[in-house]
C-alpha cells in the first residue's frame, strides 16, 4: 500500500488530492515539518533533503511532489486525470514543471516570511519579491485560461490538480491582487470545490 508522509498543509496536499480524486488506497503518516519530525534519522532514509512529502510503495521510496504524482498517475490514473494522449501527457508535464519553475518558490517564500515565520526570522526581501513576480506568472496561466475551463483537453486532469494546489495552498493566492487574473480565479473555483480534495483537507 501507497503511504504519505507530511502535513495536509504543506506540498503533501497535492499527493494526497491526486489520491482522494483516484480512489487509492493509502496511509497517511501525519509528519509535520514545521516542528523538526521531517529531521530525524529515520525520515532522512525517506527523504535525504529532510522535507515532506515523501512516498513509499513497497520498495519504492519517492520524494518530490511533481514525481510523486506522476508515479501515482501513472500507475492507477484514468485517461481524463492522466490522458492516454503523448501529447496531452506533455502538456500536463509541461504545466506541472511551470508551477515549481515559475510560482511555487515565490508562494513558499511569501507565506512562509510574513504568516508562518517568526518576526526574526522574516526576510521582507522575499516578500517583496513573491509580490513583483507572482503577477508575471499569473499573467501567462490567465492568458493561457482565456479560452478554455482547464489547462489540458475539456476535462480536469493532475495539470490542474498540481497547479491549482499550491494557488489554494493556505489559499496562498488571495493574499495578492487578483484583479486582472479573472480568468484564472474562475478556474480555482472549479478546481478547489472538488471533493476529493476536501477528503484531503480532511485529514488535517
Amino acid at each position: 500500500m501507497i503511504t504519505i508522509y507530511g502535513q495536509v498543509v504543506s506540498r503533501a496536499q497535492r499527493v494526497l488530492w491526486l489520491l482522494e480524486e483516484l480512489g487509492v488506497p493509502y496511509e497517511h503518516v501525519k509528519t509535520n515539518q514545521q516542528i523538526g519530525e521531517s529531521r530525524t534519522d529515520e525520515f532522512y532514509t525517506l527523504n535525504p533533503n529532510g522535507r515532506v512529502p515523501a512516498m513509499t510503495d513497497g520498495d519504492l521510496t519517492l520524494c518530490e511532489t511533481i514525481a510523486i504524482n506522476y508515479y501515482i498517475a501513472i500507475q492507477h490514473g484514468d485517461s481524463t486525470v492522466w490522458p492516454a494522449d503523448p501529447e496531452a501527457q506533455g502538456l500536463v508535464m509541461q504545466w506541472s514543471l511551470w508551477v515549481t519553475n515559475e510560482l511555487e518558490l515565490s508562494l513558499q517564500n511569501f507565506l512562509r516570511h510574513s504568516i508562518y515565520y517568526p518576526e526574526e526570522l522574516r526576510r521582507p526581501e522575499l516578500v517583496e519579491d513573491a509580490v513583483a513576480t507572482y503577477p508575471i506568472a499569473m499573467k501567462v496561466l490567465n492568458t493561457h485560461l482565456a479560452e478554455r475551463d482547464y489547462l489540458v483537453g475539456d476535462a480536469f486532469t493532475l495539470a490542474d490538480l498540481n497547479v491549482s494546489s499550491m494557488l489554494g495552498l493556505l489559499d496562498a493566492y488571495q493574499h495578492f491582487d487578483n484583479e486582472d487574473f479573472g480568468n484564472v480565479l474562475a478556474w480555482l473555483d472549479r478546481c478547489l470545490v472538488r471533493p476529493a480534495r476536501a477528503r484531503a483537507l480532511a485529514r488535517t
